[in-house]
């Protein structure tokens, strides 16, 4: 008989006051009595709806019940038929919105806990189990993916697993894409990331880093290196800016160069190589993931105070509510209706040579209220006359979003994209307008999730397979 305990199991955690000053992973996981009794929750259900909200179909009531029954690493089999990256999504998928938001647990009570439960078996087989040595008979052709964020790692494993040989390219000096340069430590540590990279070579795919596509290489010359088909998942890594005056100002950060500065170059070590903003008092602008990972990096960087600015109310805050209630339980103070419109600063007449010689000293802001619901229910902020303030900071985040990079655009003839900068795709394979060129995740969709990404490379992976096949 399944537990009808109406609540799940807590995810035990560091101390918020403890976490708050180390980049130690914040959830601490389930342990095997935990992670046992946590999946007799489950129902089992005939119909699986759980699995119709999963992007890349994960089985979960058969890996759920491997896990009732102490059997972990069969759990574990179960999930990688269709995931290449489960320590990675048990972590950071929005699974409140995806799987558990169909989980019929969650109609009288609260779902069970099936990215918990994820993550449980992902690190049970990392700690117990060796590389993955695949056995496959090569096919004779060659694939280049450009990316080694999840929807390029996703692509490649699929291709490996089917015996294609494939490279991956890289533009930065480690493989991993999002999930190295963006994600902070203490939500997804390095070497999980790392051992899922080493899984993938362990299969027989080749990674190249330092290889920036449309400057070091171009797609032509991929082809021309006998690559038969490219797959594109380079990401959306071009940030986004309000435009406001003051944003040239030593001191504002985009989201993406700060974390990539704390996470890649490792700034929150104790002798860092790579110069960033620490101490003072931070405002980070914005309300997505990627906002509460800049503000709880700075905070952790050393900020004696970090706001989030973010011009909605809580109800429309577009991160997890795990990561809120994470920020909020350490101490980060959220200005909601609120929105920036110019960012101060004083000169250094020291710094001549320096065109950017300002120094943030403090945030302009006005206050908001909502206004009517448009069309798809979504209440536009309106500037309320008269609020306005100022706000003593040191240094600016801004969180507003990302684009892709229109590099391999601008140096691929016949590949179209949109006017938001996002390759076109064929729905359902991800071809582009390029013959024998694929691509997906946040090349094509702008920021979106982890999942989503994986889903986009497992699709284009079958798209690429029956193109090669023909």
């Amino acid at each position: 008989m399944p537990n009808m305990d109406p609540k799940r199991h807590e995810m035990p955690t560091q101390p918020a006051d403890v976490r708050a000053r180390n980049f130690y992973e914040v959830a601490l996981g389930y342990d095997e009595a935990t992670a046992i009794a946590e999946a007799e929750r489950c129902l089992n259900c005939k119909n699986m709806p759980c699995v119709s909200g999963c992007p890349v179909n994960i089985h979960i009531p058969e890996f759920i019940a491997k896990i009732k029954a102490g059997e972990f690493e069969e759990a574990y089999q179960i999930i990688s038929k269709t995931s290449s990256l489960p320590a990675v999504c048990g972590r950071v998928c929005p699974q409140e919105n995806q799987c558990e938001k169909y989980c019929v647990r969650g109609i009288k009570g609260e779902s069970v806990g099936i990215g918990r439960l994820e993550r449980f078996v992902a690190d049970w087989h990392n700690e117990h189990s060796g590389a993955i040595c695949l056995n496959v008979e090569k096919n004779g052709h060659r694939v280049a993916v450009v990316g080694s964020g999840p929807s390029g790692l996703t692509c490649a494993g699929d291709l490996a697993k089917k015996g294609y040989e494939v490279t991956v390219f890289e533009a930065l000096h480690a493989a991993g894409g999002v999930l190295v340069y963006g994600i902070p430590e203490f939500r997804l540590p390095k070497v999980i990331v790392q051992k899922e990279v080493d899984n993938l070579i362990a299969m027989g795919v080749e990674v190249k880093t330092n290889v920036v596509i449309g400057k070091t290489l171009t797609v032509d010359e991929l082809f021309d290196m006998g690559y038969e088909a490219v797959y594109i998942g380079s990401g959306a890594g071009l940030p986004n800016f309000m435009g406001i005056p003051g944003e040239s100002l030593k001191g504002v950060y985009s989201a993406n160069e700060f974390l990539t500065r704390s996470n890649l170059m490792k700034a929150y070590r104790h002798d860092p190589t790579t110069p960033i903003m620490k101490g003072g008092r931070v405002a980070v602008v914005g309300g997505g993931n990627v906002a509460m990972d800049a503000a709880r990096s700075a905070l952790r960087l050393g900020a004696e105070k970090v706001y989030i600015v973010y011009r909605r109310s809580m109800e429309e805050l577009p991160a997890r509510r795990e990561e809120v209630e994470h920020a909020v339980e350490e101490g980060i103070e959220f200005m909601l209706l609120t929105n920036p419109t110019e960012i101060l600063g004083f000169e250094d007449p020291e710094n001549k040579r320096d065109a950017r010689n300002g120094f943030v000293v403090g945030m302009k802001c006005i206050k908001m209220e909502l206004g009517e619901p448009d069309e798809r229910g979504r209440r536009s902020p309106i500037a309320i006359e008269g609020s306005e303030l100022v706000l003593d900071v040191d240094a600016v985040i801004m969180s507003i979003g990302t684009s892709p990079n229109p590099l391999i655009k601008m140096t691929t003839e016949g590949l179209e994209t949109n006017k938001r900068g996002g390759i076109i795709v064929e729905e359902g394979s991800g071809a582009t307008t390029r013959e024998g060129v694929f691509a997906g995740g946040d090349a094509v969709t702008g920021a979106a999730t982890v999942i989503s990404a994986m889903g986009a490379g497992k699709t284009a992976a079958a798209a690429i397979d029956k193109y090669l096949s023909k």
